[in-house]
């Protein structure tokens, strides 16, 4: 791949989304897909959509700030299905709200890895999200995922014990890399557009996305949470081609790694309803592959994608305001970024601080636990 260096702070990457528009694929652009309710309305935590025309009345912003405050649920205890379980619990009347009871449901795990346990979404937090739907949704559930290793899909649900779950609770599993996908546009070496295939999937609008991710930290964007999970789970990997390479195109390793900017321009339309971070055991250091263990023994759930990783974040250690795909989203109004703007449901947020140990290629930008 070429080597090539972006540099961008928040205040060029927010006047860049211009130019991206520019080069945008046909559909709705630049709307947020995922901010649709049932009939439309925005559901909870999502900022309001703006109009970009000129003249009076009109904006230049693609989003207003959300001044609300959002919730995350926040657990703490010694057995993962548990603390899994009353995250959800804990705010069920907003989820099944949002749900309605026409969507379809996806569940997507992560597997940057199909052969290494630690890297991926464990089993036993997808069974307790079918546990949770379980009672009360009655329609079609998949869990689909697209596997960013050479070894497929099925190599991870195989390795990972998820192939019981089809029998134990009737849901589908789907390898997404094959699936019908359209074109869309990421920046390249140079900053220029290149095309990248996305999984038609992230764009309906009739499917509810739940994105079942692990607490990790990563090489280029410090932490991996549920809004890297969905946003880049989204591009192909048919086995032949790998297009999520193609959201990273250079060998930045620094704050201003182009990465950040193809995840918030993305996010645009692929969006996850529903988050759901297994802290169990979290990874920290040479994430998201290769790092150690941290049991930490927590679990969070929002539907404020923003709230949620950026609380996340800031559990872990790191700064999230210096995060630029984190901090940029709360600065276009995509979620709720203010900490002090989020209601922490659960366990307080004093009993689940921890350290964690950035990638060890970020150390001179974030330092050392």
């Amino acid at each position: 791949m070429a080597g090539h260096t972006g540099h961008f702070n928040r205040r060029e990457l927010l006047r860049d989304l211009g130019v991206a528009a520019a080069f945008g694929s046909p559909g709705r652009w630049p709307g947020w897909v995922r901010a649709q309710g049932n009939a439309g309305e925005k559901t909870a935590g999502m900022a309001q959509l703006t109009s970009s025309a000129g003249g009076s009345g009109g904006t230049s912003q693609l989003f207003t700030l959300d001044a609300k405050v959002s919730r995350v649920s926040l657990t703490k205890g010694s057995d993962r299905g548990e603390i899994v379980l009353q995250a959800l619990r804990n705010i069920e009347d907003e989820i099944w709200a949002s749900i309605g009871d026409k969507k379809r449901i996806l569940i997507k795990p992560n597997f940057v890895s199909t052969t290494r346990e630690l890297a991926a979404s464990h089993p036993d937090e997808i069974r307790v999200i079918l546990d949770f739907l379980k009672p009360r949704y009655k329609h079609e559930t998949i869990v689909g995922e697209a596997a960013a290793g050479r070894g497929g899909t099925f190599e991870g649900y195989w390795n990972f014990s998820y192939l019981p779950l089809e029998k134990e609770y009737g849901v589908k599993l789907v390898d997404l890399n094959q699936q019908p996908w359209v074109y869309r546009y990421v920046f390249g070496s140079g900053h220029k557009p290149v095309a990248i295939r996305i999984i038609s999937t992230f764009l309906d609008p009739d499917i509810y996305i739940i994105s079942a991710a692990r607490m990790k930290t990563h090489d280029r964007v410090v932490t991996t949470l549920s809004l890297k999970n969905t946003v880049l789970g989204a591009p192909v990997n048919d086995g032949r081609k790998n297009d999520k390479s193609l959201t990273h195109m250079e060998n930045s390793f620094t704050p201003q790694a182009v990465l950040h900017f193809n995840m918030f321009h993305l996010a645009q339309e692929i969006y996850p309803d529903l988050g759901v971070i297994d802290g169990f055991v979290g990874m920290e250091g040479n994430g998201p592959v290769g790092g150690t263990p941290v049991e930490s023994r927590v679990a969070l759930a929002s539907l404020d994608p923003p709230a949620r990783d950026t609380l996340t974040t800031k559990l872990t250690g790191f700064d999230p305001t210096k995060i630029l795909y984190l901090s940029s989203m709360a600065e276009a109004g995509m979620g709720q970024g203010d900490l002090t703007k989020v209601h922490v449901i659960g366990t307080p947020v004093e009993q689940c601080q921890f350290k964690f140990k950035p990638h060890e290629r970020l150390l001179e930008s974030y330092g050392s636990s």
